[in-house]
């Protein structure tokens, strides 16, 4: 067997990290640990995709450390804001914070924002093995790269469904090269000013920008500079005859990916934290806040490297492939492989999609039946409108807008002038309403006000999908739920029924998900049991339809909440004087 000291020199470094890693992994745990990180949040000039912009940086980098922890687990992050010019709040996105839900990181709801110069302690435990997220909760800050990957691994002595050899973690993102603030203000604008589509996309915070398509100021001024080695290809090396878990994540803002790798099989095993009866695909459909693992086996000609590609689906694709190299040991990672890259699929074959959706089963052996039944549905319409001339997206016409005093200390410390008592819609007139049509009522209205669910209640959630003020145009949109997991009761197309449409639900092997899309002009039914005390947004995870009031906010068992911490306080009606 050859010594490390004769590998080539470039994987020297690699091949010695792994075997550390490694060593730390199998160094046996009697009992849960605390994991502490200790980050500083600051603005960096970097170049992911060649252009060189401000981002939002932990440690200098983009994206951020992975949190790596096991099952039961503690982990304690001290976060420090050293932005100049703004708050921040962070979302540990997939935790549903059992007994800690001042610590889901989402300004307005459950936290006051970091301040700048201060310093803000996050501690949760993670109950649940599988792959997560992290990422900014604050404005639009996910898009200026303040992100990343959360891996949790089973306690010591569990035996997973499914084995491999190694285990890596990939995040897709898509990149513009406007800051976070001249969208937020085209978005708030009249005119209306859209973000369009994504200068880029980026695989582990890697792109490549076409530099010669600027003008001659900004590639000799050295704005974009594709020589640069920040945007290099990201490189994921892999020796022959290995099988790889890859936790492939997408932290988009916008865009809906389909991602394969040349030549290669997948084996879908993990969905969001729970085991998938396994199915073989060469292509994954994921929308923003997803996370899957896939089983991949280096088992094609190891004489050459192939392409790993990401491409937009579901919008008209404006954007290039997103590239990174499957490298294939000993080949050199800088290699590139010796075939075009590979080719996109449909982006409009929303049937394709669809079935990919559905196919996503919870594992034999690992099923957690819902409840058969549910105390309560809640229907939400999903629609692009107009208030007052400006454009927001809303549900069941209402458009939704944080408070200045979080809701978990507002409803903890009974402020009830701090947001609308008034709860909104829980259904939309589903007999007459077109969704093929643009609404010829596009006015909505904004509100503040919240759904109270009672502890240990099942609620049953539609989200149903209509046509935006476009013609012919249904967009898709990924919603996200903090602090539970649901189930996956069915997707469907056209409108809802609520009469048959329910008989129909899969109530034998539901996946359990945090995240899960409503394609266009269809619909997707969701169960969860409001078992978690707490104030918990669920919204479209598109930055921008976010921002644009496209979620709800649900709350429940507030008495069973603990006293909350001084440190989430300081904003509205607690400010700190």
């Amino acid at each position: 067997m050859g010594s490390v000291f004769n590998f080539p020199s470039w994987v020297r470094p690699l091949f010695l990290s792994v075997v550390c890693l490694t060593a730390l992994a199998a160094t046996p745990m009697a009992e849960a640990r605390v994991r502490r990180y200790k980050w500083e949040v600051d603005y960096q000039m970097k170049s992911p995709d060649c252009y060189k912009k401000v981002t939002i940086a932990i440690n200098g980098r983009t994206p951020g450390p992975t949190i790596l922890a096991q099952q039961g687990d503690t982990v304690v992050v001290e976060l420090k804001n050293r932005l100049l010019t703004e708050n921040v709040a962070i979302h540990w996105h997939g935790i549903r914070q059992k007994g800690t839900p001042w610590a889901d990181g989402t300004e307005g709801v459950s936290q006051c924002p970091i301040l700048p110069g201060d310093t803000h302690v996050y501690k949760f435990v993670v109950d649940r093995p599988g792959t997560y997220l992290y990422h900014a909760h604050y404005g639009m800050q996910r898009e200026a790269g303040l992100y990343g990957s959360i891996r949790v691994s089973v306690p010591d002595g569990v035996v997973e469904p499914f084995t491999y050899d190694e285990d890596r973690s990939l995040i897709l993102a898509d990149w513009w090269h406007k800051s976070t603030y001249e969208q937020a203000t085209g978005l708030s604008s009249i005119p209306f000013g859209w973000v369009n589509e994504p200068e880029s996309l980026l695989i582990q915070g890697r792109g490549r920008f076409n530099c010669s398509s600027l003008g001659p100021s900004d590639s000799t001024t050295g704005v974009c500079n594709a020589t640069n080695p920040e945007c290099s290809p990201y490189v994921l090396t892999v020796v022959p005859g290995k099988t790889y878990r890859l936790r492939v994540a997408s932290l988009t803002s916008l865009s809906a990916l389909n991602f394969q790798i040349e030549g290669h099989n997948m084996t879908v095993v993990e969905a969001d934290g729970h085991y998938v009866e396994p199915f073989v695909i060469q292509s994954l459909n994921i929308y923003s806040g997803e996370t899957y693992s896939v089983l991949v086996k280096a088992d094609q000609d190891p004489s050459r490297n192939y392409w790993i590609a990401t491409n937009v689906v579901s919008r008209p694709p404006k954007t290039a492939a997103g590239l990174a190299v499957f490298n294939y040991y000993p080949n050199h990672p800088r290699r590139s492989p010796p075939t075009p890259t590979p080719a996109a699929p449909a982006w409009n074959d929303t049937k394709t999609r669809l079935a990919q959706s559905q196919a996503i089963r919870a594992r034999q052996g690992y099923i957690h039946r819902p409840p058969p039944t549910s105390n309560k549905t809640i229907i939400f319409l999903n629609t692009q409108n107009l208030i007052d001339g400006y454009n927001r997206w809303s549900v069941n016409n209402v458009s939704f807008t944080l408070p200045h005093t979080p809701y978990l200390i507002a409803l903890k410390e009974n402020l009830t002038d701090a947001f609308n008592q008034t709860p909104p819609p829980e259904t939309y007139d589903y007999v007459n309403y077109d969704i093929y049509e643009v609404a010829p009522n596009k006015n909505a209205t904004y509100s503040d006000g919240i759904y109270r669910l009672e502890l240990n209640s099942t609620v049953d959630i539609v989200l149903q999908n209509a046509n935006t003020m476009n013609k012919n145009n249904s967009e898709t949109h990924p919603w996200h739920l903090h602090g539970h997991d649901f189930w996956v009761l069915g997707y469907g197309e056209g409108k809802f029924d609520p009469i048959n449409d329910p008989k129909k639900f899969n109530l034998v092997d539901p996946i359990m998900k945090n995240t899960a899309p409503v394609h266009p002009y269809g619909w997707t039914a969701l169960r969860f049991t409001a078992d978690n005390p707490g104030v918990w947004a669920f919204h479209c995870h598109i930055e921008a339809h976010f921002f644009l009031g496209m979620g709800v906010v649900f709350a429940e068992g507030i008495d069973s909440v603990g006293m909350l911490p001084e440190s989430i306080k300081g904003c509205g009606a607690v400010s700190k004087h």
